[in-house]
């Protein structure tokens, strides 16, 4: 017996593999993400919340990421010092600021978006297209399920 095989009570449980999966995408990305010159993986999603939303309040942003409002307030202030954000302040509400994504940071998410789509193909190659969408939905189900979060377009189903 191999002494560094698996134990066999492991082996078939989901927890443990998607436990390990979750580990090999992280460092997928984490590599990808430190070639790209990026020190934190929430500056894509940032970028990309932001992108989707148009200008947000740094609260909102982080709760819909799901980022503490520090390490927000850490992510914003490093993005925008690389141009790629800008923070004014909210017509509605004086006493806070808007953020928004600039046109280097549209730019910069595009180059990220790349490094996370490399990522993706290197986690999931030893699966066909169909088995990925096969995989992508059922972990969207079971997401969705435990979290109450919509991550799937209701209409597709």
């Amino acid at each position: 017996m191999d002494p560094l095989s698996t134990p066999a009570r492991l082996r078939d449980r989901a927890t443990w593999l998607l436990g390990q999966t979750a580990n090999q995408g992280h460092r997928l990305i984490g590599e990808r993400m430190h070639a790209a010159g990026v020190t934190s993986r929430s500056y894509f999603s940032l970028l990309a919340a932001l992108a989707e939303s148009g200008p947000t309040s740094q609260a909102d942003l982080g709760r819909r990421i799901g980022l503490d409002r520090s390490d927000v307030t850490a992510a914003v202030t490093d993005l925008e010092h690389r141009g790629c954000l800008e923070r004014t302040p909210d017509p509605v509400d004086r006493r806070r600021n808007l953020v928004r994504i600039t046109e280097e940071g549209q730019a910069f998410l595009a180059e990220l978006d790349a490094e996370v789509a490399g990522a993706q193909e290197a986690l999931l190659a030893p699966l066909s297209p169909a088995e990925r969408d096969q995989l992508v939905e059922m972990l969207t189900r079971v997401v969705e399920h435990h979290t109450g979060l919509r991550l799937s377009d209701t209409t597709e189903r």
